[in-house]
Formats: C-alpha cells, structure tokens, sequence
C-alpha cells in the first residue's frame, strides 16, 4: 500500500501485461480520508486490447501510515459520468 496520496493507483499487472491501466486520477480530497477520481483502461483477452475508458472513484482511509482503500464507486460508462456530471453541476447551480 502507499504512504504518500500520490503513490495511490489502479494499475495492475498480471505477469508482463498491465491488466488495468491508469490514464489519469485528480485527487478530490486529502488527509486522514482521501478521494481519488481514476480514468483507466482494463485489458480484454479476448481482444488482445485495451477497452473503453472507464471510471471509478475510490476513498481511501490512513492507517498505520499507509492508505487502505475503503470504498469504491465503479462509473460504468461514458453515458453514466455524463449523467453524474449534469446531476452535479445542476445542483451545484441551486
């Protein structure tokens, strides 16, 4: 596990293939509990590729010294994030 908030990641690897590829993450919160928002890429076996871009927003507790995921919320699609983010940005608005 990681110490420090910028070490925290999705990527995996299984052998010589990265099975979950991270593209991008913007932490949304720091300290004793961290939110980290993640944009990656999970490998298909049968393609032999990378899929489509995926979603997941993660929170992350410090113990110990070391942060220890808690919880997550998988976004299942581009439609779905579009969804979250109109939802967002309306209430937001109010």
């Amino acid at each position: 596990m990681a110490s420090d908030v910028n070490d925290i990641t999705v990527h995996y690897e299984e052998g010589d293939i990265v099975v979950v590829k991270e593209l991008d993450k913007s932490v949304l919160s720091k300290g004793a509990w961290t939110t980290i928002i993640f944009r990656y890429q999970e490998w298909d076996r049968k393609k032999e590729g990378y899929g489509p871009d995926r979603f997941t927003i993660r929170r992350y507790r410090k113990l110990n010294g070391e942060y220890r995921q808690q919880s997550r919320f998988n976004i299942s699609s581009k439609d779905q994030a579009t969804k979250i983010i109109g939802a967002l940005q309306k209430w937001v608005r109010e």
